[in-house]
């Protein structure tokens, strides 16, 4: 198959599309233009195209292009923003550009996509192995706990009953009150001491980083905590920082036992005294996170974007949205 998609930003194009190239089609990746349209329509000629994310490709102009210009080629819309902003993002885009099928991170949101009348599925996020491997430690990245994340003060300051921010509390907030070092690397964390307590030390704080970097600082940390926003969901990061081979501690939830074995693949809390009793332990006895790292990167290898591409052909297939042959 020749499958097009439309977006730039570099957490997208680095993941779902590896999936789509390692069953071997044809991918091509583009901005949304009036003339990458016409251009791609015409000369690539696509069975299928793709747009997903909350980006700069995702804005109202961009949504008519797409509403104008793409009539007898298959749609499809990954709604990654899920269910946080369903209602401020998700449903005024679907309602706009008429996809014809929504794939959401969201089980739940499924139906109600399905009760609006669009043929909707649910997928989860990934990993790419192509981006999301180990590395040997790098001497700029070496710590003992690290978190790549943004800090969203402005989301938190919308939502604050998100569940992002109970997640800060039992993760993180425990360990500053510890004086137990974490790094970050992201935007943002310095606006965050009315959340955790207190100023974080500034050579804690990193700033920005690259995503195709994040995977060296997995793999250069003794301990990966990974932030969750959403009890019934897994983060993106989750399936990142295991694909890269990395130690990771997060909140211990339904989907996290479903998915994983806490103690086996990953460590789990549920809450701000055994995060720091657990962090202390697991410092200390290396040996132990050795084997969980390894055990985690097998437990995680079903939840590639390869597997991720080869369902939603499946469902597309199942739903007349492609040809059964193509």
């Amino acid at each position: 198959m020749r499958i097009l998609f439309f977006e730039s930003n570099p957490m997208w194009i680095h993941g779902l599309p590896n999936g789509f190239q390692e069953l071997g089609h044809e991918v091509k990746i583009a901005s949304v233009t009036k003339e990458n349209i016409r251009k791609y329509l015409s000369e690539f000629k696509p069975h299928l195209i793709i747009t997903l994310g909350w980006t700069r490709e995702a804005h109202l102009k961009q949504q008519d292009l797409l509403r104008k210009y793409i009539k007898r080629i298959p749609l499809v819309f990954w709604a990654t923003e899920d269910p946080t902003h369903t209602v401020t993002f998700t449903l005024p885009y679907i309602l706009k550009v008429q996809p014809d099928f929504i794939f959401t991170i969201c089980a739940h949101r499924a139906q109600t996509y399905q009760d609006l009348g669009f043929k909707a599925a649910h997928i989860d996020f990934g990993y790419a192995p192509q981006v999301q491997y180990r590395t040997e430690p790098i001497d700029e990245y070496r710590c003992s706990i690290a978190v790549v994340a943004n800090a969203y003060p402005y989301i938190l300051a919308k939502y604050p009953k998100h569940y992002r921010l109970q997640s800060i509390k039992l993760l993180l907030e425990p360990l500053v009150k510890e004086n137990i070092r974490i790094d970050f690397w992201g935007k943002n964390w310095e606006g965050m001491s009315h959340i955790l307590g207190r100023d974080l030390p500034s050579e804690w704080i990193h700033g920005f980083l690259p995503y195709t970097e994040a995977n060296k600082v997995y793999s250069s940390a003794d301990i990966v905590l990974g932030l969750q926003n959403n009890p019934t969901q897994m983060t993106q990061r989750v399936y990142e920082i295991l694909g890269s081979e990395g130690f990771l501690f997060t909140i211990e939830t339904l989907e996290t036992k479903r998915l994983f074995i806490p103690g086996q693949d990953l460590i789990t809390s549920t809450n701000p005294e055994q995060t720091v009793k657990q962090i202390r332990y697991y410092l200390e006895h290396p040996e132990e996170r050795e084997k969980i790292r390894r055990q985690g990167k097998i437990a995680v290898q079903r939840h590639s974007y390869k597997k991720r591409a080869e369902y939603m052909l499946a469902v597309l297939k199942d739903q007349n949205i492609i040809g059964g042959c193509v």
